[in-house]
């Protein structure tokens, strides 16, 4: 999904830089605590020039560290595939603090059969939810829903780019001290 996102938004004029995580790049499955990964994304922000404005995107760990990082790496919005609301553990304490302490627009685009939550929409932090039907977590799908693998990374990359476009517009609207379009 993310790569599909790399490869559709230089082609209607957004820049893409994409980070693979340290514990990715290794080969583990478990992530390294969540201010490594903070430090990483601060750290590759920091060493590429500064194009502004920047949405983050990420899918699952990546969402999380994206809502963590935004605001203190000047981003304009957030998308979030595959947010994991719940951890795998028995206690299952919500990451709903994460999400809600994002500090800029999120768009969370999430299965709805994702075994790790739904988030709720939150108009008043603005953050929005779009639900992917017959989707789990790994956006994999079942024949029995009528839809494949396929239709849902479309839809869930449509809606990213459709999102990500409408925040760099309302940005650049903003940060134009008449109000006008760029």
């Amino acid at each position: 999904m993310l790569s599909e996102l790399a490869v559709r938004l230089p082609g209607i004029g957004v820049s893409v830089a994409r980070l693979e995580m340290p514990y990715r790049v290794a080969g583990r499955r478990a992530p390294d605590r969540p201010a490594r990964l903070d430090a990483v994304l601060r750290a590759t922000l920091d060493a590429l020039p500064q194009p502004r404005p920047v949405v983050l995107v990420g899918r699952s760990m990546g969402s999380r560290v994206a809502c963590r990082c935004a605001v203190s790496v000047a981003a304009v919005g957030v998308v979030a595939f595959g947010f994991p609301l719940y951890p795998p553990a028995a206690d299952r304490l919500s990451r709903l603090p994460e999400l809600l302490g994002a500090g800029v627009p999120v768009l969370v685009v999430q299965g709805d059969r994702d075994a790790f939550g739904m988030p709720v929409p939150a108009p008043d932090r603005d953050i929005e939810v779009h639900v992917l039907a017959g989707a789990d977590h790994a956006m994999r799908t079942r024949r029995r829903d009528g839809r494949t693998e396929a239709d849902v990374i479309n839809e869930a990359v449509t809606v990213g780019t459709e999102w990500i476009l409408r925040s760099l517009r309302r940005h650049n609207r903003d940060a134009e001290p008449d109000g006008h379009d760029l």
